[in-house]
C-alpha cells in the first residue's frame, strides 16, 4: 500500500514568504553598495585656516598653508585644498629657500603626492620664477616634476620655456625639455675680434 503525502496550501506561504524576504535582500544589499558608494566620495571633514609642518629628523622641512582643506577617506584617502595653497620649503636653519603658490591642489595621502593645478607659481631663493598648469611635489624623494609646459623667468630677466621640469625642493638646479626662450647676456659680444 502506497501513502501518499499532501501538503495543506497554508503550509506554503512561509516557504513564499522566506523566498520574498531573500529576493528583498538582494536587493537591499545593493542599495546598501550604492548608498556606502556615495558616502565614500563625500567629505568626512573640513578644515579651515589650515597650516600643516612637515618635518624630518626633527627639523622643519615644509610648511602648507590654505583656507581650506577637504578630507575624504576613500580606499585611497586624499586632501582637496579647493580655495588655493602655499607651500613654503626650508633648509636647516629655517631659512626659506622655495615657495609654490596654486588656486587648486590635492595631497594623495598613501602616495605622499601633492598635485598641485591652476595658475602654480613657483619661486626659488635666487628670485627665479617658474610657472605652470601643474607641478607635483614627490614628499618621498622630495623632488618637483610637471608634464606641462613651464615658463621660468629668471632673476636677470631672462625667459625661458620647456616643455617639462624635474627639479628638488629648492628649485636649484633644475631641468626643462625641449628649451626655447629669449636670454639675457650681460657681455658685449660685438667687441669681441676672432
Amino acid at each position: 500500500m502506497q501513502n501518499k503525502v499532501t501538503y495543506p496550501v497554508k503550509n506554503i506561504w512561509p516557504f513564499m514568504l522566506a523566498l520574498t524576504v531573500l529576493c528583498s535582500c538582494e536587493n537591499d544589499l545593493k542599495k546598501i553598495k550604492e548608498i556606502s558608494d556615495k558616502y565614500e566620495t563625500t567629505p568626512v571633514e573640513r578644515t579651515t585656516g589650515v597650516n600643516v609642518l612637515y618635518s624630518d629628523s626633527g627639523h622643519v622641512k615644509a610648511m602648507i598653508e590654505t583656507p581650506l582643506m577637504i578630507h575624504y577617506s576613500t580606499k585611497k584617502p586624499y586632501y582637496e585644498m579647493t580655495k588655493g595653497v602655499k607651500i613654503t620649503f626650508y633648509d636647516n636653519q629655517l631659512n626659506i629657500t622655495s615657495t609654490i603658490v596654486s588656486d587648486y591642489a590635492i595631497q594623495h595621502e598613501q602616495e605622499k603626492l601633492i598635485e598641485l593645478d591652476k595658475n602654480v607659481v613657483a619661486t626659488n631663493g635666487k628670485g627665479d620664477v617658474f610657472k605652470s598648469d601643474q607641478l607635483i611635489w614627490n614628499g618621498t624623494d622630495r623632488k618637483v616634476t610637471s608634464q606641462k609646459p613651464v615658463t621660468i623667468t629668471t632673476k636677470d630677466g631672462s625667459v625661458i620655456n620647456g616643455a617639462s621640469l624635474i627639479t628638488n625642493e629648492k628649485f636649484d638646479p633644475w631641468d626643462i625639455s625641449q628649451t626655447t626662450g629669449k636670454f639675457h647676456v650681460t657681455q658685449d659680444v660685438t667687441s669681441q675680434q676672432p
